[in-house]
């Protein structure tokens, strides 16, 4: 196992991206810290702040940000649409595997994350991929070009 982190193969273009966020508003955060100043928690916090519902994954917990935080994605009993990943490129693989069986429409690695064997494996399983790109960032976009 590595540290390593490499290029995405494949961005959805920013049209697409708006159509994910637009569609899809259960999004479990794999990796999610209770600790305010990590970037995970400011990433929940400003989803939830836009109306939409996170399902914290840390198995260190049992809440954050008052929601009930699950060990892993095969614990959720309503299947994410989006699985929004905040862990070591090492641990993105079985993450993979875990939001396929777990029904998940769409995983989504954060900035500086990807793996392009993964990526393709969520593909041929029939889910969308963003890779390297903060789901924050895509969806302040999308508000500023909105309001715009």
């Amino acid at each position: 196992m590595t540290d390593k982190c490499e290029m995405p193969d494949y961005v959805p273009p920013s049209a697409r991206i708006r159509e994910i966020l637009k569609k899809y508003k259960r999004i479990a955060i794999v990796g999610l810290s209770h600790k305010p100043h990590r970037d995970s928690f400011k990433v929940a916090e400003y989803l939830l702040d836009h109306g939409y519902d996170i399902i914290p994954v840390n198995p260190n917990r049992t809440e954050i940000l008052g929601k009930k935080s699950y060990p892993d994605l095969a614990s959720i009993p309503k299947p994410p649409e989006i699985v929004d990943i905040f862990r070591r490129p090492d641990a993105i693989p079985a993450i993979v595997d875990e939001a396929i069986n777990a029904g998940a429409k769409v995983i989504w690695m954060q900035l500086g994350l990807a793996n392009r064997e993964a990526a393709q494996k969520a593909r041929n399983a029939g889910l969308e991929v963003v890779q390297s790109r903060c789901i924050k960032i895509e969806h302040e976009a999308m508000e500023k070009n909105f309001r715009g």
